[in-house]
């Protein structure tokens, strides 16, 4: 890949998915894989397994923040100019349904709804096949000059 700096947020994802790499080496342990992705939105794939159970036998709610987490910061990227690089500043998720092995693979969503200059807002669902609603996430990013 040329210099990702040169690049804007779509393009350098364009190029990184198009060298066979994954979205991100957590993917690998969340079985996450990218669906689709515009400027501005993104849908990942997840597949629940027992490596992420809670002592009360329900996939822990980390694997939901963490797929909602990776598709909020996904969907800012794809929106960023070159030269700029964005972090999480803040993440409300709300959990509305358990999940557990049985759920099978889950879709999720990221839009961003406002991007500024130095900050962006986005939200998420995460939904499993039947397209029930399990989880929610609304995020704010800000967005800096890259290194």
């Amino acid at each position: 890949m040329s210099d990702p700096t040169s690049m804007t947020g779509l393009e350098q994802l364009r190029a990184h998915l198009a060298n066979g790499a994954e979205i991100a080496p957590i993917a690998q342990h969340f079985g996450m894989t990218v669906v689709s992705f515009a400027e501005g939105e993104v849908i990942f794939e997840g597949v629940p397994d027992r490596s992420h159970y809670n002592p009360i036998g329900t996939v822990h709610g980390g694997f939901a923040a963490t797929l909602l987490d990776s598709a909020c910061g996904t969907a800012v990227h794809t929106t960023l100019r070159p030269g700029q690089a964005y972090t999480s500043l803040e993440i409300k998720v709300s959990f509305l349904r358990p999940m557990t092995v049985e759920t099978g693979p889950v879709r999720v969503r990221g839009r961003v709804v406002k991007s500024g200059a130095r900050a962006a807002f986005v939200e998420a669902e995460l939904r499993d096949s039947a397209d029930v609603l399990l989880a929610t996430a609304t995020s704010t990013c800000a967005i800096f000059p890259a290194r």
